[in-house]
């Protein structure tokens, strides 16, 4: 099975790019094949420039070898070989009124006979709408609840925990859904289960992001809040750099270091101890990066 995954998660990659042309209107992607020393290789992707996206990253890869001491430490597992390949996904808009977006999709297999899929999708607005957000909920639910009612609750709550920037004590976004380590042999589900349900999270990852687009593109954009986009997008490199599992284990395994730093956005921007105003839309914002809001009733 691990060709037919590697096959149909390399068409998912094509897929989201050619929608995300579509939508876009203006930008293209630029293909780049690379291989790995040890084993394997990937195609990243990438758009700059385009009407709605600055920067966009749509990368997959297939790589193998053998398990390092530091992929033993990381992933606590006893394998001497093994076999990984995914989808990657991170979008930065030019507005600050289209959030920034993350998915990925991803399989992981080794010489003993373990394997688990893992992934996730989450939303980064600059500016929260509780309406957005919720819509943005609403489709992952209606995604999981499609195969098992109790994903969306616990994915949702595993990705408020996850994507969580420890040392500033708030959320990256409004969250989404996240998992990891989902195989037959800790769930009710087969593999190609599992893996369908992977397929149909990236498949419908373009049209969840071309929703948050069109809510947004037309909205006028101020030189403050363009100001505050920068200093979101700080906190994006920062969670990326200092907390996230994927950034780490990619380098850790000897990945390729420009596509696992795709994520960085073109442009950021850190200022000393800065306090939005009262009761502004920052302060707004700011108030709800918290874990275990329900933003399918909020948006209400």
């Amino acid at each position: 099975m691990r060709e037919l995954i590697q096959s149909e998660f390399k068409k998912l990659q094509e897929f989201i790019c050619s929608q995300l042309e579509i939508f876009d209107g203006q930008g293209k992607f630029q293909m780049d094949d690379w291989s790995r020393e040890e084993g394997g290789g990937g195609r990243t992707n990438t758009l700059v420039n385009g009407r709605l996206i600055e920067k966009g990253g749509v990368a997959f890869s297939a790589v193998h070898g053998a398990v390092t001491d530091d992929m033993k430490k990381q992933l606590g597992t006893t394998g001497n070989s093994f076999f990984a390949t995914g989808v990657s996904i991170v979008l930065h808009p030019n507005s600050p009124h289209i959030p920034i977006i993350h998915m990925n999709v991803r399989y992981f297999e080794l010489d003993n006979g373990t394997y688990w899929f893992g992934g996730g999708i989450d939303l980064t607005p600059h500016y929260i709408s509780l309406k957005r957000a919720a819509l943005f909920h609403e489709k992952l639910k209606e995604i999981c609840d499609s195969v098992d009612e109790s994903f969306y609750p616990t994915f949702k709550k595993w990705a408020d925990d996850y994507f969580f920037i420890g040392h500033r004590n708030e959320t990256r976004g409004v969250g989404g859904i996240f998992f990891d380590h989902q195989s037959h042999a800790n769930t009710s589900l087969s593999k190609e289960q599992i893996f369908n349900f992977c397929l149909t999270l990236g498949k419908a990852f373009p049209f969840i992001y071309q929703t948050q687009m069109e809510l947004g593109k037309d909205e006028s954009v101020t030189e403050d809040q363009k100001k505050w986009q920068m200093l979101r997008r700080g906190r994006y490199v920062e969670f990326n750099l200092v907390h996230d599992r994927g950034t780490k284990f990619g380098l850790v395994s000897g990945g390729r270091t420009e596509s696992i730093l795709l994520s960085m956005p073109p442009v950021a921007n850190w200022e000393y101890d800065f306090k939005p105003e009262k009761h502004s839309p920052e302060e707004f914002t700011i108030n709800q990066l918290k874990k275990g809001i329900d933003w399918l009733s909020n948006g209400k």
